[in-house]
C-alpha cells in the first residue's frame, strides 16, 4: 500500500515495502502479494494468509472466533466523517483482545491519526492524494490525553 505509516515500538515510521494489497469489492488488486479482503469474502474462504477488512456496517464481534487465524485486520473509513471505525478498533483491542496489526484504510487523513492511535490502530494507510510524511506529524498532535484510551486506560485524574 502506498502512503503507509506503521507504529514500530511506539514510533511512527513510513513503510516502503508493505506487501499487502487491499481487495475492494468488484475491483482487482493493483499488484501481487497477500490480500486484505472484505469480511464476507474472508468468511467464504477463511484463508489464513489473507487479512480482512471491516466495513463500517460489519460487526467487529463477529470475527471473535477467527482472531487467532488473522494476520491483519483493516478497518475502512469510507469518509472522514464516518466514525464507526473508531468504535470497531476500540472494541477489537479492548473487549476482544486483538493484538495483531490493526490498519486504518480509506479516507484516512492527518488530523485523524492521533485519535486513531488512541483507539488502537497501529498502522495507517493515508489517502493516496495526501502526503504520508506530513501525516506523520499528526501522530504527535496531542501531548496529553485527558480521557481513557487503548494506549492509556487511566483517565488523567488517576495518573497523578
Amino acid at each position: 500500500m502506498n502512503n503507509l505509516i506503521r507504529l514500530v515500538d511506539g514510533v511512527a515510521r513510513l513503510v516502503d515495502d508493505d506487501p499487502w494489497q487491499l481487495q475492494r469489492e468488484g475491483l482487482e488488486p493493483a499488484g501481487a502479494g497477500p490480500l486484505i479482503v472484505p469480511l464476507a469474502q474472508w468468511r467464504q474462504h477463511r484463508d489464513p494468509a489473507q487479512g480482512l477488512w471491516l466495513a463500517p456496517d460489519d460487526d467487529a464481534e463477529s470475527v471473535r472466533e477467527w482472531l487467532a487465524e488473522l494476520p491483519l485486520i483493516a478497518v475502512d473509513f469510507p469518509t472522514f466523517r464516518d466514525g464507526r471505525g473508531y468504535s470497531q478498533a476500540y472494541l477489537l483491542r479492548t473487549r476482544l483482545g486483538w493484538g495483531g496489526e490493526l490498519r486504518a484504510v480509506g479516507d484516512v487523513l492527518r488530523d485523524q491519526l492521533s485519535h486513531m492511535r488512541q483507539c488502537g490502530f497501529d498502522s495507517f494507510a493515508v489517502r493516496a492524494d495526501k502526503s504520508a510524511e506530513d501525516a506523520l506529524q499528526g501522530l504527535a498532535g496531542m501531548s496529553v490525553l485527558y480521557g481513557r484510551s487503548v494506549i492509556e486506560p487511566r483517565p488523567l485524574f488517576r495518573r497523578r
